[in-house]
């Protein structure tokens, strides 16, 4: 069936509402338009769903919700896990409290129970709600930093960490195999909440939420002693950090929080930014000028799920703020809490392991190496990361110490499987505590490390290809960079390549090689001279390719030359490739 048959179909079928119908006549007369929506099922990947809201195959709205839920409760119930019910959250994005209800509803009629959170509530809640509650699944409804008009349906399994092998497959055969939507069960949520197979949760699983964060704290004397001076402006971006990371610093005895009151408020329109992500310097506009009003000390946002974190800290010398890229503080907070783990207890966990994703960088090595503690390296993407915390637990060997990726996302405890902007949150501000009652910033601190480790300096390009043809730009370049490896990029000779497709790493002077010991993932890694590296990856939701790289410098502006050569240097290969 071709998107217009398809489409005629939805507009002939009595199964669809007459809303879902009226959306899709508005767009009669626009061929373009209806192929965008009817060309091809909205994919189900590794992480679920993620799309613009309307009506259409290729489109998130209430019926590919279900058909997505159908699928999951076919795989729960194929693994015997519809006892142990599923935990579903949702941020403030459009549709998403519809969207969680459906997928409760779905679940009530296949006979799994759903526990649905009664407002929004971050990711990393949902990962702690799954393991609380004893769940075998949990869906959250966000679509993380996207624009407005997305929403997404995000899939964890009975460990709290987003699904991985052989779960991701499993699942996503199952709802590929729904192929008719009016196959797909459901019920009223009162008919759900009559037969007990619809909770609604909330205050028990935040009480107990934040009190497994407080647990992480190394040193509230530090709080104590400089609470009453720190001055903290922080924004929710109009999502779902606002009132945890606000009582998890007021519990603590922070008595200077500012919120930036334009972004207090959740709102799935995201009006005062075009892109509410972190990461962009556009998001910080609001929060910096309340800083500098207030004289902060640092400055945080939260992404719309407040599972990524965004800093900014001041510089005590000449009151500039500086942004601290995830990699930074990352390994701000990596030193920090293993350091002062340390510290406490006197010592470490011999079999202590820092976790971190393969384009994360190379400070943390540094780190780890100085505290004697082991770098386990995994796949782009936190459920590895969890994957990795499963293993030890499992295995009763390794103890978790700290992880991170370089996209602006860590855990510290094991609370959660998935990244967490609230501990995040609450760390930091008790790292610019401890430092303070030293007479130091958090910029301070940071320079301290480079000293100490070396200028490390980290950046990522993503170029966009779009369409067949960008596709197929993307796979060429990938082929022949993998068919023919570069002995150098621009002045750094390679020294290792390492093909996670292909699972194999190869010493170039001696020919020896060996398997990469991590799943198969399309990524080519360089690592160079003078520890430099580089890795080439296509995004997996976007017609990008990505290149990541690190350098380090003799002092910062040795890096900084170093990191924008190399980049130019690397843009200018691929172009000549694509």
């Amino acid at each position: 069936m071709d998107y217009k048959e398809m489409y005629q179909a939805w507009l002939d079928n009595p199964y669809f509402d007459e809303a879902t119908k009226d959306e899709l006549r508005a767009i009669a007369d626009d061929d373009a338009e209806i192929k965008d929506r009817f060309y091809a099922d909205l994919e189900f990947g590794t992480a679920g769903l993620r799309g613009v809201i309307g009506a259409g195959t290729n489109r998130m709205n209430m019926y590919t919700v279900r058909k997505a839920t159908q699928g999951l409760a076919n795989y729960i119930v194929k693994n015997n896990g519809q006892s142990k019910g599923v935990a579903i959250a949702f941020d403030s994005r459009r549709m998403s409290p519809e969207f969680a209800d459906e997928a409760a509803c779905c679940l009530a009629a296949n006979g799994v129970k759903a526990y649905v959170f009664e407002s929004l509530r971050p990711t990393p809640e949902l990962s702690y709600a799954v393991r609380e509650l004893g769940c075998i699944s949990g869906i959250n409804i966000t679509a993380s930093h996207n624009p407005p008009e997305y929403n997404g349906y995000k899939v964890y399994w009975e460990d709290g960490a987003q699904i991985t092998p052989p779960h991701d497959k499993g699942i996503m055969d199952e709802v590929k195999a729904v192929t008719d939507y009016a196959t797909v069960k459901t019920m009223s949520v009162d008919e759900a909440k009559a037969r007990g197979l619809y909770e609604k949760i909330g205050q028990a699983i935040d009480d107990k939420y934040i009190e497994a964060l407080k647990k992480n704290v190394l040193h509230p004397e530090a709080i104590e002693q400089t609470a009453k001076d720190l001055k903290i402006v922080y924004t929710p971006l109009h999502g779902t950090g606002n009132l945890p990371v606000r009582r998890v610093l007021k519990e603590l005895g922070f008595e200077n929080v500012f919120v930036v009151p334009e972004q207090e408020l959740p709102d799935g329109e995201f009006p005062t930014v075009s892109y509410p992500n972190p990461e962009a310097a556009e998001a910080f506009e609001l929060a910096l000028k309340l800083a500098k009003e207030k004289d902060a000390d640092l400055v945080l946002a939260t992404d719309p799920d407040a599972d990524r974190l965004g800093v900014y800290v001041k510089d005590g010398q000449t009151g500039e703020y500086h942004c601290l890229t995830g990699n930074m503080s990352g390994s701000l907070l990596c030193d920090y809490e293993i350091g002062q783990k340390k510290a406490v207890d006197g010592s470490l966990p011999a079999d202590g392991e820092m976790i971190k994703t393969i384009v994360t960088t190379n400070m943390v090595d540094a780190i780890a190496k100085y505290y004697g503690v082991k770098v386990t390296e995994c796949l782009t993407g936190f459920k590895w990361i969890g994957k990795e915390i499963l293993r030890m637990e499992t295995s009763g060997k390794g103890q978790y110490l700290f992880g991170f990726e370089e996209s602006y996302g860590c855990l510290i405890g094991t609370h959660a499987r998935d990244k967490d902007g609230i501990v995040a949150s609450m760390a930091l501000c008790e790292a610019a505590a401890f430092y303070k009652a030293q007479g130091k910033t958090l910029w301070d601190a940071m320079l301290d490390m480079y000293d100490k480790y070396g200028y490390y300096k980290d950046n990522v390009i993503a170029i966009t290809h779009k369409g067949i043809e960008g596709l197929a730009k993307i796979k060429s370049i990938m082929d022949t960079l993998r068919a023919n490896p570069p002995k150098n990029f621009g002045d750094y000779k390679v020294l290792v390549t390492r093909d996670y497709q292909e699972d194999v790493i190869c010493d170039l002077a001696t020919g020896e090689k060996k398997p990469t010991g991590i799943p198969k993932s399309n990524v080519l890694y360089y690592e160079m001279e003078d520890d430099a590296w580089l890795a080439v990856r296509p995004s997996g939701t976007e017609p990008k390719i990505k290149l990541y790289y690190g350098v380090v410098g003799s002092d910062g502006a040795d890096a900084e030359k170093k990191s924008e050569e190399l980049g130019e240097q690397v843009k200018a290969l691929l172009d000549s490739l694509g």
